[in-house]
Formats: structure tokens, sequence, C-alpha cells
């Protein structure tokens, strides 16, 4: 079920805050295509450099964002593991298991 107009911007705050909370990050995995645009959408706000034309969203699809003070962020894409993208195949355990896999590796990078 995709979440309303009002959901999505009640939101919106506490995904800013939280990523302001981590100063260190180096990777974000969005869950689905509605988090990828949450995460363009509140990175931009906050004054991050997005690449042009806006990343599409697609499960591995990547995209550097760049912080403020200039460090390289690494946003990765995973369809979302709800009960119609994994019961339908979308989504199966494997392709999961390698997009946290590469989630791993780069926070480790």
């Amino acid at each position: 079920n995709k979440p309303t107009t009002v959901e999505r911007a009640t939101c919106a705050p506490w995904l800013a805050r939280e990523i302001a909370l981590m100063p260190e990050v180096k990777v974000m995995l969005a869950l689905g295509g509605i988090g990828w645009g949450a995460v363009l959408r509140v990175t931009r706000e906050a004054g991050w450099t997005l690449p042009r034309p806006q990343p599409r969203f697609g499960h591995g699809a990547t995209a550097e964002l760049t912080t403020p003070d200039g460090r390289a962020v690494t946003l990765l894409g995973s369809y979302h593991p709800s009960q119609q993208n994994t019961f339908t195949g979308r989504l199966t355990e494997t392709m999961l298991d390698e997009v946290l896999a590469t989630a791993k590796r780069l926070a480790e990078a």
C-alpha cells in the first residue's frame, strides 16, 4: 500500500532529522521508489548536491550524493521487501542479500 501525500509529508522531517544525526554516513539504502524519492528530496532540501539528471530508482541502482561539507554518500536502491514484491518474485531473498552485501561493502570502504 502506498502512503498518502499527508503520510509522506509527515514522515519527511523525521527522515531529514535521522540523516542529520548520521554525520559519518557512507551509504543509505532506500527501500522502494518512495524511499528513494524521499531521500533525494530531503537531502536536496538540506543542501546536498545531487546528480543531474535526477537518478532513477531501480533495484541495485546507485547514486552518488554529496553532503554540504563535500563528503560523498552512496544512495543504494532496493525493491521494497513487501509481501507484494516477495510473493510475486519481484524481490527474491538472493536479490535482497546481494544489495545488503553491496551496502555493507560500500560502508566498510
